[in-house]
């Protein structure tokens, strides 16, 4: 039985998500029909271009991200304490760019004259607007549906595009959420689909490659702020340089199935990380068979299970060996 959202997400625990989106009856996402020869490659940019316009409405970051043939990963960051900063005019403006709202929202915005009844009216649809700028539901709704618009009119059909509900796993702690960003950005690897990470098109660690070479990193995803930039909160406090390195080793194993062959340098970035080089080979091949709910230390684990009201903690045998195994 599918667990509820609120037994899957906890923003005092963490603001970081792994999400797995799948289609259903067989339907490409992307990819090429080998029945039928139709090329679906094309869909991959629709998926891109709303990711990154819904990063810019929502108060969601993008971590990483990999667009597979019948399925899709996101790793998110929810900035709850960015939408508190938000005036109703910031909510209601960002709300209208992907849906209607109410007669009123848009009078607000339009600079209509309204009583002191209608304006507490819209005060309070505005809150409701902010929570859901928050709220990965509402970010992956708004993401899949208008794709399956798109796909099932391309395909003149109707129905179910995407499964009725997505996958989520809360990354607890810093080993979860690279080791989960790493799994995401290797899936073309993974899949012989693209022999190196950088060939890997319409993933993130292809936009951060790309972004390093010059020096900079992408406006379209969170920054690595590493561990030494303490008066930045924005961004994931690890190095660019020593996740790039991870990538691209972990890659070359995969590719050329050197089961343990990794380098002295990558074992040190392990190290300081807690997990030997046989955990982050199992965690960056099956992440999600590893772990089928949240992601994180044992104590983590603990932790989260209690403040979602759970009596049984899942997943502490794997936590135990894999993210406190160095």
């Amino acid at each position: 039985m599918a667990k509820p959202r609120s037994q899957q997400i906890s923003l005092s625990d963490t603001p970081y998500y792994h999400i797995c989106s799948r289609t259903v009856r067989k339907a490409f996402l992307c990819g090429v029909d080998k029945e039928t020869g139709i090329s679906f490659e094309h869909r991959r940019a629709w998926i891109e271009r709303r990711i990154f316009e819904l990063a810019k409405v929502f108060s969601i970051d993008i971590c990483a991200y990999a667009v597979m043939h019948n399925h899709l990963h996101l790793v998110l960051h929810v900035d709850s304490e960015e939408v508190k900063s938000w005036a109703t005019e910031d909510i209601l403006t960002r709300w209208h760019r992907l849906f209607k709202g109410t007669l009123l929202t848009q009078q607000y915005t339009n600079k209509q004259p309204l009583d002191k009844f209608q304006l507490e009216m819209v005060e309070s649809t505005a809150e409701i607007y902010k929570q859901r700028l928050i709220d990965i539901s509402w970010f992956m709704r708004a993401l899949n549906e208008p794709i399956a618009r798109q796909a099932n009119q391309e395909d003149k059909c109707t129905g179910h595009f995407w499964e009725g509900r997505f996958k989520s796993q809360a990354l607890l702690d810093e080993g979860a959420l690279l080791s989960g960003m790493a799994y995401v950005d290797l899936n073309p690897v993974r899949a012989a689909i693209a022999p190196t990470p950088e060939q890997s098109d319409f993933t993130s660690i292809q936009l951060r490659i790309k972004a390093a070479m010059k020096g900079t990193q992408p406006t379209t995803l969170l920054p690595f702020i590493g561990n030494e930039h303490e008066s930045k909160t924005k961004g994931i406090q690890f190095s660019l340089r020593d996740y790039l390195t991870l990538v691209d080793e972990t890659g070359r194993i995969l590719r050329d199935d050197k089961r343990g062959a990794i380098n002295p340098a990558t074992t040190n970035i392990l190290r300081r990380l807690h997990i030997s080089n046989e955990s982050w080979l199992k965690l960056t091949t099956d992440f999600e068979g590893i772990f089928t709910g949240a992601v994180g230390t044992a104590e983590h684990l603990c932790e989260f299970s209690e403040h979602i009201g759970l009596k049984r903690t899942h997943g502490i045998a794997n936590a135990k060996a894999c993210l406190n195994s160095a």
